[in-house]
């Protein structure tokens, strides 16, 4: 049995620059949105095994019909939960085949079997767990999906952010070709979760013999400040109340590309910052139940959802704006991998 003690925060290092990924020249600068397709549960209460209802996602057909008109492209990070239940599987079933919704693996351990490890903070990321236990709860669930869904999944997000030491060979092991795992910028090792200030929101190559594109996350520095970025913000979270004096002030601010809890004028400005540092692909993310009122902290009511949609035609009015295209998460790959394919046949 895997014991409940808190294990040492897994630290990726950042990319070298002949892990960055070099893309096609006509490329171009994308987009994609990543939803993080889970239950509803209480996000104040202790986590639980069971007991969570999967309502909301009968939400996400109007959702992503709305957004894709807009000119996005979703892909659907599905936990077990949501798999195995009948009528939220089927939905998400139908939104592959009729709506070209992407399908993707999200691993929540705490409700996805075998559940041979303590119920503790520590193991709610997947992580940490022992190798073994970890890789039986990714084949559970992709067997799951592929059955209940009809897509064999090829992208992954930890649950909780929550990769480890050993995931990378255990998703290439098993044919997974993209991660989407790492919020760039952010520490969660407070909670025994990784520490990913290293990492920066450029996709890169990752794993056993670069078989893993990782595209993390988007995070953006903003503010007069925003050039000492990472080590500044280091240095404010050590500090009471740090971060938010210097956002406040203009000087920085850490703004991930996502509505829930970002003001849309700072993830504007932030989409204006990455499109003009250069960044490839922009990997924007939301929770599932935020489609439906009364869920999550981020849509509270009627309000908070107008709020939501009004965020996302912003955003994507100015994506359109400075030219930037939605892609899928299997044009990613192909794109990285044709790239690659080109540099080993000139070899």
């Amino acid at each position: 049995m895997p014991s409940d003690a808190i294990p040492r925060p897994f630290r990726p290092a950042p990319p070298t620059s002949a892990a960055l990924i070099d893309w096609p020249a006509d490329f171009g600068q994308r987009f994609i949105i990543t939803v993080d397709t889970e239950e509803e549960f209480d996000w104040q209460a202790p986590l639980a095994r069971e007991g969570h209802a999967t309502a909301t996602i009968a939400a996400l057909p109007d959702a992503h019909r709305r957004l894709r008109e807009a000119g996005a492209e979703l892909a659907y990070m599905v936990d077990w939960p949501v798999a195995a239940s009948d009528a939220a599987a089927e939905t998400l079933r139908a939104m592959a085949a009729d709506q070209g919704a992407g399908i993707g693996t999200q691993l929540h351990p705490w409700v996805n079997p075998p559940f041979d490890e303590p119920l503790s903070e520590a193991n709610s990321f997947p992580g940490n767990l022992p190798p073994a236990l970890e890789a039986a709860k990714l084949d559970r669930l992709t067997a799951l999906i592929a059955d209940r869904i009809g897509v064999r999944p090829m992208a992954y997000r930890a649950g909780r952010y929550g990769i480890g030491p050993a995931t990378f060979a255990l998703l290439a092991s098993r044919g997974y070709r993209l991660d989407s795992s790492m919020r760039a910028r952010y520490d969660y090792s407070k909670a025994a979760g990784p520490d990913f200030t290293e990492i920066g929101s450029h996709a890169f190559r990752a794993g056993p013999d670069g078989a893993i594109v990782e595209l993390p996350l988007t995070t953006v520095f903003t503010g007069r400040a925003r050039r000492a970025g990472a080590a500044l913000d280091r240095w404010l979270a050590r500090l009471p109340h740090g971060r938010g004096v210097f956002a406040r002030s203009g000087l920085l601010a850490r703004v991930a590309l996502t509505p829930e809890d970002m003001p849309v004028a700072d993830a504007m400005e932030a989409v204006r910052i990455a499109l003009g540092e250069g960044v490839a692909i922009l990997n924007f993310a939301f929770h599932s139940p935020s489609v439906a009122p009364g869920h999550t902290p981020y849509v509270r009511d009627a309000a908070d959802l107008r709020i939501f949609y009004d965020w996302w035609d912003r955003v994507l009015g100015l994506l359109a704006q400075r030219g930037a295209r939605a892609i899928m998460l299997d044009g990613i790959v192909a794109a990285a991998d044709a790239v690659l394919a080109s540099r080993e046949a000139a070899a």
